[in-house]
């Protein structure tokens, strides 16, 4: 059964010509200051790729106004817009960091007035002390390891309006920040980045997915990811090197073959299996899927039918 069953494949030459735009273009500096690292971007991606997508993003906020309205009508009372929430998830070291990124860069600029926040959900991971108390730390990254419940109560919040905290986790340290929130305040657009956005955990009313408007998965060959997860270890180390507070500074002290082995064995014991049972699966409950090749270059979109 073809996996891409219910999705249009759209090649890259055919997407970068269903809409020409007036937005102005970012600079290269601008495109440099919101690149991942190890990710590859340049100024013809935005153009080929995320303008026409941020102009499908429009038509779906356009529709959802109109929803409201009518809504509005029927009900015979004003019915507040609530904020276009978007979803972006894919395999960790895929890129989709620099994708909300861009996103969020490109929807402010084609809506100069409106607000556009991004959270990712990192800010939900339990600390490493809970992790430990649960004996679930080397699980760090599935499901398990996420306060699925404080995100839809986030996301369930944002949608009713309300002014909100979340936690701040930081890679530096690969632990929730003490004492340090995110503030999201009523936000127009809220983009939500992480590896379990399109899971389907629920409470006993609420699924995690009624809260996305549009949401957009970042795709790669398996083989390809590992190779830049590889490469991104690489660049930790080095950027460790000289900061003994980070936690990728204990393993520049260990010898180069020793390192190399430890994010292979990471890599299949933990991340590979991570995208196999938990990731994966979830790629075709997205609106879209970028389907990357070598150098993140964007070959392929998959726009669902319906």
């Amino acid at each position: 059964m073809n996996e891409f069953i219910n999705f249009d494949e759209i090649s890259r030459e055919k997407w970068q010509n269903l809409y020409k735009t007036s937005i102005p273009p970012l600079t290269h500096e601008e495109l440099e200051s919101i690149r991942s690292l190890n990710d590859e971007i340049s100024l013809q991606d935005v153009q080929d790729v995320y303008l026409p997508l941020v102009h499908l993003l429009r038509l779906y906020k356009k529709n959802r106004e109109d929803m409201s309205f009518s809504k509005g009508l029927f009900l015979q009372k004003i019915v507040k817009t609530p904020p276009l929430i978007i979803g972006i998830s894919g395999s960790v070291a895929v890129g989709k960091s620099t994708t909300a990124r861009l996103v969020q860069l490109l929807l402010s600029r084609a809506f100069p007035k409106l607000s556009v926040e991004l959270v990712t959900t990192d800010g939900f991971l339990r600390t490493t002390a809970d992790l430990k108390a649960q004996g679930i730390l080397d699980r760090k990254g599935f499901p398990e390891s996420y306060d699925m419940e404080a995100l839809i109560e986030f996301l369930y919040r944002v949608k009713n309006g309300e002014t909100c905290e979340l936690p701040i986790y930081s890679h530096e340290i690969y632990d929730i920040l003490p004492d340090q929130v995110q503030i999201i305040d009523r936000p127009d657009i809220l983009i939500v980045e992480g590896i379990n956005v399109l899971q389907n955990p629920q409470n006993q009313m609420l699924y995690i997915s009624d809260f996305y408007d549009f949401s957009i998965y970042v795709d790669a060959d398996e083989k390809l990811i590992e190779k830049w997860y590889l490469e991104r270890f690489d660049s930790l180390l080095k950027l460790a090197k000289s900061d003994e507070a980070n936690f990728y500074h204990q393993f520049t002290k260990m010898p180069t073959d020793e390192v190399v082995k430890l994010a292979k064995e990471t890599w299949a014991s933990v991340n590979r299996v991570n995208l196999r049972e938990y990731i994966e699966p979830t790629r075709n409950r997205a609106e879209i899927i970028l389907h990357k090749t070598e150098k993140h270059y964007v070959d392929k979109i998959y726009l669902k039918k319906f």
